[in-house]
């Protein structure tokens, strides 16, 4: 059984183990996390990553980036409703244990939801489902080369490729660093976005919420083996990589869950595809039987105050993120022996009261059938399977045909950080560091090397 007072251990990648000491000079060790994902290139270049719709026009819609600061505000909401429930709960414990979920466990929340998505490929989704495509339909020659040198899990790392578990090699590898460790984030905060914490050979299992899909490669199998090891994460088959889910990532993945839902409505009224009236609709079904300051008669009442089509939306908004923060910090108490015992099967959102799952529910429903399948994402899905698909043939190229004098050059254009290293040892990591240096494109900057390496964009001096 997991344990409180283990789970928020501040050891770092790359560093010697550390005590649960977490306090400095300026900063705490979880706020450092913080920072050094804000001012992170990895996370800059989500600004220009879809998120839903295509990247701006005229009108803005969210995009990675904005997205991913979204889901840390609501996710320090949580945390710290959460945090001051088990600090007062266990009164007992030591003050640093106590201090930490009051004052601290926002910080580590905080820093998980900024980097949910940084292991995510250009054009959204369909980029990871492009990156499979690929490498289920390689040629026979270069089939032939993949299955001879790759073990199972290693080609499924591809064939099945995640952006969950891309996150982790984007946090912890070195990129041709001497030293190790990545960007040298806290064990609890690296912890709290593996969300399906096993390896691709287990994961893809639907039947459990920790094997859905999978969380981290096998090129980071050791580094996860630390980090539960150190933080005390319980493995659920001792025959396999499959591992508990740590407590923290609930929190993340709601907070994810929240913000995906309600802002990709706000972008759909924004682009009108839907009506003003037909997300109020939406909106206002979550706030049925509540009391209190959610209390459906008052919003109504205040909502008609408002003037402005945008702020009347902003305003349900924010009245409902505020009512899902409270009743998810009650679902994640009333479910902490579950998750303690690495046994909770449904995410924090499916355990809401059954009249708010209908309203979920219904707003999930019209997302499939007016947004998700709207001409504008549908097209950028298939531009992204194009793009992605040329230059992973183009660039793999250099790995599967090694003495073709155009590799030769295309390997100039490499850079430096994704190591290409033609020893015979080396094949899955040469693979790797292709699928990395896609994977860290924006979409501008897949599009913009997709023409230019096709002779589409090519700019002359005269």
């Amino acid at each position: 059984m997991m344990q409180w007072n283990r789970l928020y251990n501040n050891t770092r990648t790359g560093k010697k183990k550390s005590v649960n000491s977490t306090t400095g000079l300026n900063r705490n060790s979880f706020q450092r996390d913080y920072d050094r994902i804000i001012f992170s290139s990895a996370f800059r270049r989500l600004q220009n990553k879809t998120q839903v719709f295509p990247l701006p026009g005229t009108v803005f819609v969210h995009n990675r980036l904005t997205h991913s600061l979204e889901v840390a505000s609501v996710g320090r909401s949580l945390a710290s409703s959460i945090g001051q429930r088990i600090a007062g709960k266990y009164a007992e414990e030591p003050e640093g244990f106590r201090d930490f979920y009051k004052y601290e466990f926002s910080s580590v929340i905080g820093a998980a939801c900024l980097a949910h998505d940084i292991g995510n490929p250009p054009f959204g989704h369909s980029g990871e489902d492009a990156i499979r495509y690929f490498f289920e339909n390689l040629p026979a020659y270069e089939k032939g080369i993949f299955e001879s040198k790759l073990s199972t899990n290693q080609q499924l790392d591809f064939l099945k490729f995640e952006g969950n578990a891309n996150a982790i090699r984007t946090l912890t590898h070195a990129f041709g660093e001497n030293e190790p460790g990545g960007y040298k984030l806290t064990y609890a905060t690296l912890a709290s976005i593996v969300k399906y914490p096993t390896d691709s050979t287990s994961g893809f299992n639907k039947s459990s919420l920790h094997t859905k899909k999978s969380g981290f490669f096998d090129s980071d199998i050791n580094v996860w083996k630390d980090i539960a090891d150190t933080l005390g994460i319980p493995k659920l088959n001792e025959d396999k990589n499959i591992y508990a889910r740590h407590p923290f990532v609930y929190i993340v993945e709601a907070a994810d869950d929240i913000c995906y839902r309600i802002i990709d409505l706000e972008d759909a009224h924004r682009l009108g595809i839907i009506s003003l009236e037909g997300i109020t609709e939406l909106y206002m079904d979550m706030f049925d039987g509540q009391h209190r300051y959610f209390n459906i008669s008052n919003i109504k009442e205040q909502y008609e105050r408002i003037n402005d089509d945008n702020n009347k939306i902003q305003y349900l908004r924010a009245m409902l993120i505020g009512l899902l923060v409270e009743n998810i910090s009650n679902v994640f108490m009333n479910n902490e022996e579950a998750l303690l015992q690495g046994k909770l099967n449904d995410s924090l959102l499916d355990l809401l009261p059954a009249h708010q799952l209908k309203a979920i529910k219904q707003i999930d429903d019209w997302s499939v059938k007016y947004l998700y399948n709207h001409t504008s994402i549908v097209e950028i899905e298939v531009a992204g399977y194009k793009v992605i698909g040329e230059l992973l043939k183009t660039f793999t190229g250099v790995i599967f045909h090694e003495s073709n004098p155009l590799n030769k050059k295309l390997l100039k254009l490499i850079p430096a950080q994704f190591i290409i290293d033609y020893n015979e040892q080396s094949f899955y990591e040469n693979l790797m560091s292709i699928v990395d240096y896609i994977t860290s494109m924006t979409d501008l900057y897949a599009v913009d090397l997709y023409k230019k390496i096709n002779g589409m964009n090519l700019i002359t001096n005269v």
